[in-house]
C-alpha cells in the first residue's frame, strides 16, 4: 500500500462535521462543504502533504472565507520561519481578526498576532492556554509542536502533545500523530526508550507519518544505533522518501547515519540527489540540512567540490532581508563561509551586532545568547582563528538549545568546537570533548577518530592506537 492509500483510507476514517464542530469536536464558523474541507487540511497537513498548502489556498480563496481558513493560512507561513513569507501572514492576521470570529478563533487570532509581533515564546503560552479549552485543537496543537522546537523547548515538545493525547483517547483517528509528536518531545528530554517505542507506534499506524518517522530516526541517532536508523529508513515500515514536505530532512537523517558510519561519499549522493539541486524550493528548512550538512563535512575535511557557493547562492538573498530567526541566519553563515564569501559572512554578523541595538523580542533574545555567538565561531572557524572559536562556543555549548533546533542539528557546533580544540592543540578539553560524546553514543566512529587524534596529540600512543582500532571496528559494523 502506498502513502497516498495510506493517506486516503485514514481519512475516510474522520468524523463528519457536525453542526458548527470540526471533525475534533472544536467550534467553527463555517457551513459543512467548508468544515469538510478544512478538516481534510488538518488531516493532510499533520502527515506534512503539500494537499494542505492547495486546500487552505482554496478555503482562503472564498467569497467569504471561514475565520479557520485564514489562521490556517498566516499559521503555514509562519511555520516556514521565511521572512519572506510575513506579509502574507499579516494579511491573513487581519482577516481573521476581522472576522470576529468565536472564541477558539479569536484565541488563534491572539496566538498568531504575538507570533508576528515577535514573542513567539507568548504565542506559544497562547496556544497553550487555547489547548486547555480545547485539547482536541490538532492545528493548535501542531503549530505549538512547531513553535517549541523552533524555540528548542524540549519540555513542552513533550507535555504538549501527552496532555492532548491523554483529552484525545486512542481510538481518535489524529492519536497516532500526537503519539508521533510526542515522541520526538520524548526523545529531545532524554527519554529514548519511551520515544522509540512511542514513535514506533505511531509509524505502525500511519507509515507515512513523517513526523513520527523523524522521531524515531533522531531517537537512534541519540543512541548511536547508526546500523538501525538506516535499516528503519530504508524498510518497507516507512513511506517518507517523496511527496511530502518533510522529505528532504529525513533524507538528512539517513545522511548523517552515512557520515556517522564514516561513508561521506554516500552523504554527498544524498545531498546531490535529494537535499539541494536545482530543483530545491529555496526554503529555509531545505537549506538548513543542506547547510548542517556541508559544514559536517568541511569539519571533517571531506572535498565538497562547488557546492558550498551553490548554496550560498540560494541563502544570500534570505541573509540580506531582516532578522527574523537566528537559527536561519546561522546556517547561511555557514554556507557563505563554506564557500570563502568571508566578506558576506561578515555582513550578515555585523547586521545582527546592529539590530540587537534596537531589537526586542525572542529572537533578540536568542540572537544575543546564543546565535550571534554562533555565527561569529562560525566566522571565526573560517578564518582559522580557532582560540576565537573556542571563546565563542565554550562558554554556552551547554545552552545551545534556546535557540531552537534539536540536538542533532546543534550538534554542528558542538563539532566546531571540538574541531577547533583539536587544531589549537587543546588536546586535553578534546580529550574531555570525546569522552562525553562516546559516554552516550560509544559506537561513534567520528567519536572514536576524533579522540584518537586527541590522545595522539597527548602523547598517548596506546590510547590512540586503541580509539583508532575501535572507529575501524564500528565502521565495519556499519557497512551495510
Amino acid at each position: 500500500m502506498n502513502s497516498s492509500t495510506l493517506s486516503t483510507t485514514a481519512a475516510a476514517t474522520l468524523p463528519a462535521a457536525n453542526g458548527g464542530r470540526d471533525a475534533n469536536g472544536n467550534p467553527i464558523s463555517a457551513d459543512t462543504a467548508t468544515i469538510d474541507r478544512y478538516d481534510r487540511a488538518i488531516d493532510r497537513l499533520l502527515r506534512f502533504d503539500p494537499e494542505a498548502v492547495d486546500l487552505a489556498t482554496e478555503l482562503a480563496g472564498e467569497d467569504s472565507p471561514a475565520p479557520m481558513a485564514h489562521a490556517l493560512i498566516a499559521y503555514l507561513h509562519l511555520m516556514s520561519t521565511d521572512a519572506a513569507d510575513l506579509g502574507t501572514a499579516r494579511d491573513a492576521h487581519e482577516a481573521l481578526v476581522a472576522s470576529n470570529g468565536n472564541a477558539r478563533e479569536q484565541a488563534h487570532a491572539v496566538a498568531i498576532g504575538a507570533w508576528l509581533a515577535g514573542d513567539w515564546t507568548g504565542a506559544a503560552r497562547r496556544l497553550d492556554d487555547l489547548l486547555v479549552h480545547w485539547p482536541a485543537d490538532t492545528l493548535a496543537l501542531m503549530l505549538g509542536h512547531q513553535l517549541d522546537f523552533f524555540l528548542g523547548d524540549a519540555q513542552s515538545l513533550r507535555d504538549r502533545p501527552i496532555r492532548s493525547l491523554r483529552e484525545l483517547g486512542d481510538d481518535h483517528p489524529h492519536a497516532p500523530f500526537v503519539r508521533g509528536m510526542a515522541a520526538f518531545g520524548l526523545e529531545e528530554s532524554g527519554h529514548y526508550q519511551h520515544a522509540l517505542d512511542t514513535g514506533l507506534a505511531a509509524v505502525e499506524a500511519n507509515a507515512d507519518d513523517v513526523w513520527a518517522i523523524h522521531a524515531v530516526v533522531h531517537t537512534y541517532e541519540m543512541q548511536g544505533r547508526v546500523d538501525e536508523g538506516i535499516g528503519f529508513l530504508r524498510s518497507d515500515r516507512t513511506q517518507w522518501e517523496s511527496g511530502n514536505l518533510f522529505t528532504v530532512h529525513n533524507w538528512w537523517h539517513l545522511a548523517l547515519y552515512e557520515l556517522e558510519a564514516g561513508r561521506p561519499e554516500r552523504a554527498l549522493a544524498i545531498y546531490d540527489a535529494e537535499i539541494h539541486h536545482e530543483a530545491s524550493l529555496g526554503v529555509p528548512i531545505e537549506m538548513l540540512d543542506a547547510s548542517a550538512l556541508l559544514w559536517r563535512m568541511l569539519l571533517d575535511g571531506t572535498d565538497t567540490g562547488a557546492r558550498f557557493g551553490l548554496l550560498a547562492d540560494s541563502w544570500a538573498p534570505k541573509a540580506a532581508t531582516s532578522p527574523w530567526y537566528v537559527f536561519n541566519d546561522l546556517h547561511a553563515t555557514m554556507a557563505l563561509v563554506g564557500a570563502d564569501r568571508l566578506a558576506e559572512a561578515h555582513g550578515v554578523v555585523s547586521a545582527l551586532d546592529r539590530w540587537l541595538d534596537t531589537a526586542s523580542g525572542t529572537n533578540a533574545r536568542m540572537t544575543a545568547e546564543i546565535g550571534l555567538p554562533a555565527c561569529r565561531a562560525v566566522l571565526a572557524f573560517g578564518e582559522q582563528r580557532d582560540s576565537d572559536v573556542i571563546a565563542e562556543l565554550l562558554p554556552i555549548r551547554r545552552v545551545l538549545q534556546h535557540f531552537g533546533g534539536s540536538h542533532a542539528q546543534r550538534d554542528a557546533l558542538q563539532r566546531t568546537l571540538l574541531e577547533s580544540a583539536l587544531r589549537s592543540e587543546r588536546f586535553e578539553l578534546a580529550r574531555a570533548l570525546t569522552a562525553e560524546r562516546l559516554g552516550v553514543r560509544e559506537s561513534s566512529v567520528y567519536g572514536w577518530t576524533q579522540r584518537a587524534r586527541a590522545l595522539h596529540g597527548l602523547g598517548d600512543a596506546g590510547g590512540a592506537e586503541h580509539a583508532h582500532g575501535q572507529a575501524g571496528r564500528y565502521r565495519t559494523q556499519f557497512a551495510v
